[in-house]
């Protein structure tokens, strides 16, 4: 009997919480229906917008599109300032010889010169001196019969002299075209043997003369040469008129 009775109050405690949170449940009314064991209320007015949201994260890259039509071309941009210069390049092959050009004119070298030396003692004063000892006269522009030297090729020459003195003094004077260009003066001493000399460039036109002359009296005349002695009269062509040539 004890045991019956304690087994059905074991019976009771076990199944008191399921029927209470049965009843529970049931006690719940439905939101659904107009009333539920009370009055139901008015709907309510809709909320306000919420704050966005934050920004998402970037996408994918998508598929690359297929190339566009080239546009018009633009207008011509101003020059711009020249660049520094580059580096030497290396350096290219030989090119082929190229072809053989045509046959010049053979170049003429101008020629002209003269170098004499006395043979008299004393030539006479105020005439041209005829030196008559040839060292040079190839192009026989100087004339030994008259001691002049005629200009064949118009340009600039060159002349010295270089006399003897003994006996007594001498002036001489180196001559173009009839008149005195240059003198020269040297006094002489007794017993002794002096030198007179004298140079000049001239520019000669064809047809010029040019000549050495004592002036003065015959007190002047003092140009010697013997065997160990000379006096010499020089002049040569330094370059011609190439204008006229």
């Amino acid at each position: 009997m004890k045991g019956s009775a304690g087994f059905f109050l074991c019976s009771l405690l076990l199944m008191a919480p399921h029927c209470t949170e049965v009843a529970t449940e049931d006690a719940q009314p439905d939101p659904k229906t107009p009333c539920a064991n009370w009055m139901g209320g008015a709907p309510g007015y809709p909320g306000h917008n919420g704050l966005p949201g934050r920004d998402g994260k970037d996408g994918k890259d998508g598929v690359k599109g297929e190339k566009g039509d080239q546009g018009l071309e633009g207008p011509k941009g101003d020059q711009g300032e020249i660049g520094v210069p580059g580096q030497e390049g290396p350096r290219g092959f030989p090119g082929y010889p190229g072809q053989k050009g045509e046959k010049g004119e053979g170049a003429f070298v101008y020629r002209s010169a003269f170098s004499v030396g006395l043979k008299e003692r004393a030539p006479h004063p105020n005439v041209p001196i005829r030196f008559n000892k040839i060292f040079y006269n190839e192009q026989s522009h100087y004339d030994a019969s008259t001691g002049k030297f005629l200009c064949s090729i118009p340009g600039t020459y060159y002349f010295a002299y270089h006399l003897t003195v003994y006996l007594s003094d001498v002036k001489v004077s180196l001559y173009k075209k009839d008149k005195a260009v240059i003198f020269t003066y040297d006094q002489f001493q007794t017993n002794n043997v002096d030198q007179a000399s004298g140079s000049v460039l001239l520019h000669l036109s064809s047809g010029d003369e040019v000549w050495l002359q004592v002036y003065g009296e015959g007190d002047n005349n003092g140009v010697y040469a013997d065997n160990i002695n000379d006096s010499t009269f020089m002049g040569f062509l330094l370059y011609p008129d190439l204008d006229v040539h």
